[in-house]
């Protein structure tokens, strides 16, 4: 989804590859890189992931859902959104970026 601006997704709801996890609860900016913050509410109550905008493998619009191309369990392990850490924080977006990159997806 490179080039997709992600703002305009908030609020939709997130399915990873084996099912669904959340919703979107903000995206994040920085230097070039795009990252959605996935509130898993039910699923995980009060966890708040990061994921890679990357990882989006399609958006479909008429139900406002964004599919990712990662697993339920990929994103469970994924690093947990911290406000304020990662809009500024180059080496935790790259904590990041790595979990995804090392096998995680």
């Amino acid at each position: 989804m490179a080039g997709t601006d992600m703002a305009r997704f908030v609020g939709y709801k997130v399915d990873a590859s084996d099912g669904h996890i959340g919703k979107i609860d903000r995206h994040s900016e920085y230097v070039g890189r795009q990252f959605i913050v996935v509130d898993t509410g039910p699923w995980i109550f009060g966890r708040h992931v990061v994921v890679p905008a990357s990882l989006v493998a399609r958006v479909d619009e008429e139900n406002e859902t964004v599919h990712l191309s990662a697993s339920r369990d990929q994103v469970k392990h994924s690093p947990e959104f911290e406000s304020g850490r990662y809009e500024d924080d180059v080496a935790l977006l790259q904590v990041i970026e790595r979990y995804y990159a090392d096998g995680h997806t």
